[in-house]
């Protein structure tokens, strides 16, 4: 009786042990499919080329930093830290030594050395029909040097500290898959060889990109074996996706959205004071200005806004304050800088212009206009957060000191070109940088094509002194000694009203529970950022 019990209890257990075996088999074999560890993110702005050398815009640079690195990275708070290399110094006024990383591969095994890293500074100047070209990151190198393996030294014909800043710009490719390579072959997947933290999967034009994990990734392993990046321009069917569960997050969150998502326990929104600030650039030329005439549109015979006190009234017309509360919804907050807070050449002694409408008439009145002047507002509508709404409530503003504004607002595809022509008198325009120098020699330095100062300074303002203080801010190597000089030449443009900001807009993500991501700085989408709670 003994034995038969031992033998059923021995059956019994067998069976239960194979069952439970069984189970488990099945168990792993549904569970990757039902708890892959897969993110879908829906992106704000399409992504127009996959080579990363071909367009300077921010949608492309964002993704291309999924697939490849550069020297120099740019953490959250918009500080550079180390990427392929793992230091870097000046060794005179006029060289800079980067330290690369070892064992570094790329994703097709091969290891990184000092020749992909010269190869890929080079390769921006051979793409000549760039619609925008990284070169003004490369430009002003002179000489490259592969010292060793590991090693690369780089030589400017002048002194030039913002040159870690630059190559943080360039990405690193593989000098063995992009030699022969064009931006096709880059576009096609064929040559899009990085060391980045995943690898290419698909890319169907204006609707998504693929990507799966580089489980070989020197830094870092990403949370995710694949992500889907969805390109979903329109705000309100990009919330409806993240709603319906078809993505797990959202970037450029749109601002009515935000009430109901705060309040959503399903979901959550990490925010941060972007890098962009919003500011009018102003026609200073020495020439009847074309959208500014008397109350009875009769063109006026000379510009007012070479004057510096009538762009002071224009600034102080401005309430900052309600601007950013009621037109913005709260998404920005006022601006006393071209640049935000934390960017190197911040200058905390700038105050926010205080709104003083009486103020304002008075200066009108010193400068000649008693009775105000007419003018035209011009900005686009598809651009920035409730742009078409910030011209609007700017233009009621200054006719509350005389100044009678009209709006005209356009698509950013139309706008653009026109503003880079310097066509309107006043003209909105959203800049991200980080550096204030770097925003000062591009915004408000004397335009010049050889050297591409003023490549943005639609308003054509000039100062030579302000030139002066930027150019030596730029060429110096010592870092606190050229946040300093920043900071002084960011004091002598905003005393000159040589554009007047207006506020730092938020950049905005929402996301499903369950997920964390670290807003940045520099408005970036990255899908390794992105972490399971």
């Amino acid at each position: 009786m003994l034995r038969k019990t031992m033998l059923y209890f021995a059956r019994k257990n067998l069976i239960a042990s194979a069952a439970m075996a069984l189970a488990m088999c099945l168990g792993s074999a549904v569970a990757p499919l039902a708890q892959a560890a897969d993110l879908k993110i829906g992106l704000a702005a399409d992504v127009s080329s996959l080579d990363p050398h071909y367009l300077n815009i921010a949608p492309n640079i964002s993704f291309a930093s999924h697939l490849f690195d550069a020297l120099v990275h740019v953490d959250a708070n918009g500080r550079l830290i180390p990427g392929l290399a793992t230091s870097w110094k000046a060794i005179d006024a006029t060289t800079w030594e980067f330290k690369l990383r070892r064992g570094v591969k790329f994703h097709d095994g091969s290891e990184l050395t000092a020749d992909d890293v010269i190869f890929s500074l080079d390769r921006p100047a051979t793409l000549t029909n760039s619609p925008g070209p990284f070169t003004s990151y490369t430009k002003q190198i002179v000489a490259k040097q592969a010292v060793d393996a590991y090693t690369v030294r780089l030589k400017t014909s002048k002194p030039y500290g913002p040159l870690p800043l630059d190559v943080s710009s360039i990405f690193i490719i593989s000098k063995k898959a992009a030699q022969h390579a064009s931006t096709d072959d880059f576009n096609s997947g064929k040559a899009l060889i990085g060391t980045g933290p995943f690898k290419f999967l698909s890319f169907k034009r204006g609707d998504n990109i693929v990507v799966t994990r580089n489980d070989n990734y020197w830094g870092e392993k990403a949370a995710w074996d694949k992500v889907t990046f969805r390109i979903i321009t329109s705000g309100a069917p990009r919330v409806a996706a993240l709603l319906a569960g078809d993505v797990d997050a959202i970037d450029s969150v749109p601002p009515a959205d935000i009430p109901r998502l705060k309040t959503n326990a399903k979901f959550k929104l990490e925010q941060k004071i972007s890098w962009r600030t919003l500011f009018w650039e102003l026609d200073q030329q020495n020439r009847p200005s074309p959208y500014i005439t008397d109350k009875a549109g009769k063109p006026l015979a000379s510009n007012p806004l070479k004057d510096v006190r009538v762009r002071q009234a224009i600034s102080k017309a401005i309430n900052r304050k309600a601007l950013t509360e009621r037109t913005l919804e709260g998404l920005a907050v006022p601006a006393s800088n071209i640049v935000a807070p934390g960017i190197l050449g911040y200058n905390d002694s700038l105050a926010v212009e205080a709104y003083d409408p009486e103020g304002a008439k008075k200066l009108l009145n010193e400068a000649g206009y008693p009775n105000g002047f007419a003018l035209t507002l011009h900005g686009p509508n598809n651009r920035y957060i409730n742009d078409e709404q910030v011209v609007q409530t700017i233009a009621q503003f200054l006719s509350k000191v005389g100044i009678q504004a009209k709006v005209e607002t356009l698509p950013l595809a139309a706008y653009f070109p026109k503003a880079g022509k310097s066509e309107f008198s006043v003209a909105l325009l959203g800049w991200g940088t980080l550096a204030t120098d770097f925003g000062l020699r591009t915004l408000t330095g004397t335009p010049n094509a050889a050297t591409g100062w003023g490549s943005w300074n639609w308003g054509k303002y000039s100062n030579p002194a302000l030139d002066e203080l930027v150019q030596s801010s730029l060429s110096s190597v010592d870092d606190a000694k050229r946040e300093e000089l920043a900071k002084k030449a960011a004091a002598l443009a905003l005393k000159d009203y040589a554009l007047i900001p207006l506020y730092h807009q938020y950049a905005s993500w929402a996301l499903r529970k369950g997920l964390k991501y670290s807003a940045r700085t520099d408005e970036f989408t990255f899908a390794h950022q992105f972490k399971p709670e």
